[in-house]
């Protein structure tokens, strides 16, 4: 049944290209606005390091909706895709971009994580790039950069909408934190959580930081939890350290509730770590694979066909960031000879001015402010028998 409901998506998908291609026809553009050509697209991540798992998710969630793509429109514009490791590093980011650039990029899907792609914002401001990126949720990615949107949540919303969940639904609990603040992602949501919490009548009764995702001791952290009876350990940080924590806590016989945000997501899918230590967890993520509509089903069965896995949040992301590149392409009625300002331009006018990602989205329908944030719902999960389920 996946398999007939895919081919019946791809036939939809040329079906949906042709109607809006024929729709732009009509406005201008160059003579390659009936769909001729190719688009290129950049995308830069952490494809080696220890975030390396969210680099490859992206890349393969990419790669996925283009080959779905230059399938379904083998007479349309053709979408030529190229990663660039980062290693989750500002300065090398920055030198994968102006690599892309130099290769003829004309979008940018990308960074995958914030400090970096606070950094190559900077440069694609200057240069006049359009740049979507799946899951840089730091707040300094878009701020002063018209031309720079994100996919996935800001670490603002993520706190409010944790500490939201929380307030509601464990008004009794002790609450704790562990944060990275070195981490623009991690001491972002943080702050916003702390304040919303506040707002609430609750308060965070410990928190305690650390200076690297590479820290592998948290006994003096998880330490000072356990002795202010924490009950509800907070983790605004990355599946790596997360990991670490779950695995001492467990060893000194400490068993907090953990809730995690878009970072906890990739967990259960890293090497060598006890699934059974996150057991019970909640996770604010706007996408899981074990979810039953036809539109995520679809994507998980390509996915798994392709890479023997279940996508991750960030595969997912990406892949609805190929997809709404390339259909807010479209409905520029440019053609793919326009230069990397001219697309710029043309797709910042079309998120401005109401565009909308529908239909074809792994994640759900979404939508943008002109200040680059997104708009979509979120969703609570458990973590229960290594699925997630939907709160």
């Amino acid at each position: 049944m996946k398999n007939t409901f895919k081919k019946f998506a791809i036939i939809a998908l040329s079906c949906m290209m042709v109607f809006a291609l024929a729709a732009c026809g009509g406005g201008g553009g160059s003579s390659e606005s009936s769909g001729a050509g190719e688009l290129h697209i950049g995308g830069i991540g952490p494809l080696t390091g220890p975030a390396a798992l969210y680099g490859q998710a992206v890349k393969n969630g990419a790669e996925i909706a283009v080959k779905e793509i230059n399938e379904a429109n083998p007479d349309g514009v053709q979408i030529v895709f190229d990663m660039q490791d980062d290693e989750h590093d500002p300065e090398k980011s920055v030198n994968a971009y102006n690599t892309l650039v130099d290769d003829g990029m004309q979008v940018l899907v990308g960074t995958v994580t914030s400090a970096p792609c606070t950094a190559v914002s900077a440069e694609a401001y200057a240069n006049r790039t359009f740049a979507l990126t799946p899951s840089a949720s730091a707040t300094s990615v878009v701020e002063g950069n018209d031309n720079v949107f994100q996919l996935c949540f800001q670490d603002p919303q993520q706190g409010q909408i944790a500490a939201e969940y929380i307030a509601k639904n464990f008004p009794d609990a002790v609450v704790g934190a562990i944060y990275n603040n070195s981490d623009n992602y991690s001491s972002g949501i943080f702050d916003a959580f702390k304040k919303a919490l506040g707002e609430k009548g609750m308060s965070v009764a410990a928190e305690e930081a650390f200076a690297s995702d590479d820290n592998a001791d948290f006994s003096a952290q998880l330490n000072k939890m356990k002795n202010a009876n924490v009950d509800l350990l907070f983790l605004p940080i990355y599946y790596t350290p997360a990991s670490n924590i779950m695995k001492q806590a467990h060893d000194m016989g400490y068993a907090p509730k953990y809730f995690g945000c878009d970072g906890l997501d990739g967990i259960l899918a890293l090497e060598g770590f006890d699934t059974a230590l996150a057991e019970g967890a909640l996770l604010l993520t706007p996408f899981s694979a074990d979810a039953e509509d036809e539109a995520t089903q679809a994507f998980v069965s390509a996915y798994q066909e392709a890479y023997g896995e279940k996508p991750i949040q960030f595969a997912a992301d990406a892949y609805d960031c190929i997809y709404t590149v390339y259909n807010c392409f479209n409905e520029t009625g440019l053609g793919t000879d326009a230069s990397m300002e001219e697309i710029c331009e043309a797709m910042i006018e079309k998120f401005n001015g109401g565009f909308t990602a529908t239909g074809l989205t792994a994640s759900g329908d979404m939508k943008w402010a002109p200040t680059g944030e997104v708009e979509k719902a979120p969703k609570i999960y458990l973590i229960q028998d290594g699925k997630y389920v939907e709160q």
